[in-house]
């Protein structure tokens, strides 16, 4: 998957075209440039680690996060949780602060259920949305 990051950002500065996908995931490096020079190392970026013990966060995870929480507003599943994401949004006036907030709950709930070997539980995951201040 990181190379596929890695050839999206190729497309992205050569503005070559995009299918529908990669124009999601586009969408979510452009929107954190802080990561540009990372993608700028090319294929140096794709041995890179990062250790949560070290207080770092994996920018690819990061990201696919983001395409996570995209993707299931969209389908608006579990459903409702298109309707959290819009509060969120109008509160904090801008989208990917509502997204921010929204994949730490999905973090939570993908590491609840990675720790304990059953599927996400998308009623816990909902609530812990719901639980979000607006």
């Amino acid at each position: 998957m990181r190379a596929r990051y890695l050839a999206i950002w190729r497309k992205l500065q050569a503005r070559a075209p995009l299918e529908p996908l990669e124009a999601v995931i586009a969408s979510v490096i452009e929107d954190h440039p802080e990561y540009h020079a990372l993608f700028e190392k090319g294929e140096v970026a794709l041995a890179e680690e990062w250790s949560p013990e070290g207080g770092q966060s994996n920018p690819f995870l990061h990201l696919g996060l983001h395409i996570a929480v995209r993707e299931q507003v969209a389908a608006d599943r579990p459903l409702g949780v298109r309707g959290v994401f819009e509060s969120l949004a109008r509160a904090a006036s801008d989208p990917l602060e509502a997204e921010h907030r929204m994949i730490e709950c999905l973090a939570a709930t993908l590491w609840e259920a990675g720790r304990s070997g059953v599927p996400p539980d998308e009623a816990a995951y909902l609530e812990r949305l719901r639980r979000l201040k607006c």
